[in-house]
């Protein structure tokens, strides 16, 4: 299997493992703030863990990135173990990882309109009066800034790596 298909597949998971790791490092701070601005909007403490807003590495968003992770590490042995395997379910996964970051990066780029049509379907008032906007920025105020960079080249290294990782399997045939 291609060198390049490896390298980029370790490069991939790395990205992946990336997200639980700074959620985790700096996720009860993000909560922290998020809960300091609904206060100061006047809204019951207890309302994000009532509705599963989370800004830790708990739960769905802890294991999927590490599933995807595990995936491109097996893969990547594969590979390297030129398993008969390596070069379908390299087509199968990375176009898989490509949509998925797809996913993620529309999801980035939505987060307030999303929480607030949410919001909307429970139909509960206290949800309705929250200034989803101020309370996000207010949470993502407690990441260092450096952690939107991060996400761009993680961005840039899931989109990057996995076409890389497609092209250096075509190429080795």
């Amino acid at each position: 299997m291609s060198t390049v298909a490896v390298v980029c597949q370790l490069l991939v998971a790395a990205a992946f493992l990336s997200i639980p790791l700074v959620r985790h490092r700096f996720g009860p701070a993000a909560k922290a703030a998020a809960d300091r601005e609904l206060d100061r909007q006047g809204v019951p403490a207890g309302v994000l863990e009532a509705n599963g807003l989370r800004f830790d590495a708990g739960g769905h968003e802890a294991l999927a990135p590490l599933a995807v992770a595990a995936v491109m590490v097996i893969l990547a042995g594969l590979g390297l173990a030129d398993h008969a395997w390596s070069h379908p379910l390299t087509w199968v996964f990375q176009s898989l990882v490509i949509a998925m970051n797809a996913l993620i990066l529309h999801s980035n780029l939505t987060t307030t309109r999303s929480v607030e049509t949410a919001f909307r379907r429970k139909g509960d008032p206290v949800l309705a009066r929250i200034d989803v906007a101020a309370f996000l920025k207010a949470a993502e105020g407690a990441f260092p800034g450096w952690v939107t960079v991060l996400q761009n080249v993680r961005h840039v290294v899931v989109f990057g790596g996995s076409a890389l990782a497609l092209v250096g399997i075509a190429v080795a045939g």
